[in-house]
């Protein structure tokens, strides 16, 4: 049994990234102070991966309109993420951060490292301004993640952040309508 971490505030740490043809240092203060997602994957130069960080770096204009920041982890070096972003034309896309994390630091804070391999699993987490999690979805290794999905996940959390007293019902986009929790709604839905 597992304590979710949801609303709770992200760890320190302090890693290497490779960031538009820069090795650059990343820590948990750059996290903060605005929206931003940590996308935990297995591995550089696999299978998966790269259709899901692909598929990432197309949403990455429309995450950067919302004000959200999106950073990449995975337990190989910043060194291994530079090599496959010069050789992979999915990879070259990539306009955010790419976390190192060889010690498994920042994936055990999070709790998705699989320890018998020393990789991560599939996890993505959105995190509010203040630095507490608010989205949590988490993948076995076999099973892409959806970016769109991502995208409109965050939308709900910026929308409740902002609208105190509504929530987003199940499958909400913008503009649709919210609910507003009362007693009068209880049993009428």
């Amino acid at each position: 049994m597992s304590t979710s971490l949801i609303n709770t505030t992200i760890q320190p740490f302090n890693a290497m990234a490779y960031h538009n043809g820069e090795f650059v240092e990343v820590s948990e203060k750059d996290v903060l102070g605005k929206w931003a997602v940590v996308f935990f994957y297995p591995a550089d130069f696999t299978f998966v991966c790269p259709t899901e960080l692909g598929d990432l770096a197309d949403h990455y204009n429309k995450l950067q309109e919302m004000g959200v920041e999106v950073y990449s982890v995975s337990t190989d070096t910043h060194f291994t993420h530079k090599a496959w972003h010069d050789t992979s034309d999915t990879i070259k896309k990539i306009q955010f951060p790419m976390i190192g994390d060889p010690t498994g630091r920042i994936t055990r804070n999070f709790g998705v490292m699989i320890e018998e391999e020393g990789l991560a699993l599939r996890g993505s987490f959105v995190i509010n301004p203040e630095g507490e999690i608010k989205v949590i979805e988490t993948h076995d290794l076999g099973i892409g993640r959806d970016a769109a999905e991502l995208v409109r996940k965050i939308q709900a959390a910026q929308y409740v952040a902002s609208h105190d007293g509504e929530v987003c019902p199940a499958k909400w986009q913008p503009g649709a309508e919210t609910l507003a929790p009362s007693l009068d709604l209880v049993g009428k839905i």
